[in-house]
């Protein structure tokens, strides 16, 4: 999901998409909705159920980061109704002014759906819960090949540390992502993930510099095939993927370090240009029902913030997973990314 590459401007489901989110395409009998959404990140079933029940039309776009979206929407280049970025992302679209404020009359799903944890975090980028409707969440940690280690005879991974033992050398896979790979660096060090002190930068940095030899790839993607395969033994993930591989391969587990890691949110969210706001707000009421939110966590297994969906999940591992829903209060340090300003964002291209 947040870690699959999709291609701009191509749909996910044939004849639902335009050339590349142009509002000038064929709508409904209700008009259309234009959807800008991360790869992989909706049960495609969801989107027929909503063209069917309300005759709106949905044109469907994908991003593969929130840097390569942003640009699109602060030029106006494409206009979209609904965008699903991450937490620091959409802290730095309140910022530009780039967002409409959400009418939660004609979203009663958000409301009574959404736990209100899920709320209360979003307020870390969205301080009045005014802008976003929380869609997915999850944790960053790291994923191990049980296996490996017991072949080793050397106990789990259970801190960001161990990712520059020498044992694992050629066998570490680190995320190719400026923020991510800052996160487990400063995490390793006691530092918060969003440190702007250029000390702590540079001790970051000078460790990142040291663990390159013992990594055997920078990877997005990628990393979800490699530890499949066994190609290498260590890696680090989003929740929602390590759910999805552990299926895949059950000699695979996942840890959250003991330093602290990044908890994050994704977000629907409405732009100030979006061209069928109405309908936006049907798109994002809909996907809060909790049918609907059911078939969007078994298809993408990233963390539902709908409780009343949890509730639907039929399997109890799944539905008590504690890589899928984590009791938060069990860990110290975990932070959400925050927008640092473009100051902050030069500071970190600056020392990657």
């Amino acid at each position: 999901a947040k870690l699959l590459t999709a291609a701009l401007c191509t749909g996910l489901i044939a004849g639902m998409t335009t050339g590349c989110g142009s509002a000038s395409s064929a709508s409904g009998e209700n008009g259309q909705v234009i959807v800008y959404n991360w790869g992989e990140y909706i049960d495609p079933d969801t989107i027929t159920m909503f063209e069917e029940e309300t005759g709106i039309k949905v044109v469907y776009d994908e991003f593969e980061t929130n840097e390569i979206m942003y640009p699109k929407v602060e030029t106006g280049a494409s206009e979209y109704d609904v965008i699903c970025p991450s937490d620091y992302m959409i802290s730095k679209m309140i910022e530009n002014d780039l967002l409409s404020e959400l009418n939660f009359d004609n979203m009663p799903n958000a409301k009574a759906n959404i736990g209100e944890q899920y709320w209360e975090q979003s307020k870390g980028f969205d301080p009045e819960n005014k802008y976003a409707v929380p869609y997915c969440w999850g944790t960053e940690g790291i994923l191990y090949n049980k296996q490996r280690f017991d072949e080793l005879g050397i106990p789990y991974p259970t801190k960001w540390a161990d990712l520059w033992d020498e044992k694992y050398a050629d066998n570490i896979l680190m995320m190719d992502s400026i923020k991510d790979s800052f996160m487990v660096a400063l995490k390793k060090n006691g530092f918060s993930s969003n440190s702007l002190d250029e000390s702590e930068l540079q001790i970051a940095t000078d460790d990142l510099i040291a663990q390159k030899p013992l990594v055997q790839a920078y990877v997005v993607d990628q990393v979800r095939d490699k530890m499949i395969g066994g190609e290498a033994a260590i890696g680090v993930m989003f929740s929602g993927d390590a759910i999805y591989v552990i299926g895949e391969n059950p000699d695979l587990d996942y840890v959250i370090p003991e330093e602290g890691t990044n908890v994050w949110i994704d977000g629907w969210v409405i732009p100030k240009n979006a061209p069928n706001k109405e309908n936006a707000e049907k798109f994002i009421d809909f996907m809060c029902r909790p049918d609907v939110a059911l078939k969007n966590f078994e298809y993408i297994t990233y963390g539902t913030p709908n409780t009343a969906a949890r509730e639907l999940i039929e399997d109890e591992d799944l539905k008590n997973s504690p890589i899928a829903f984590p009791d938060l209060t069990q860990y110290n340090n975990l932070e959400t990314f925050l927008y640092l300003g473009e100051d902050g964002e030069e500071l970190y291209n600056k020392y990657w």
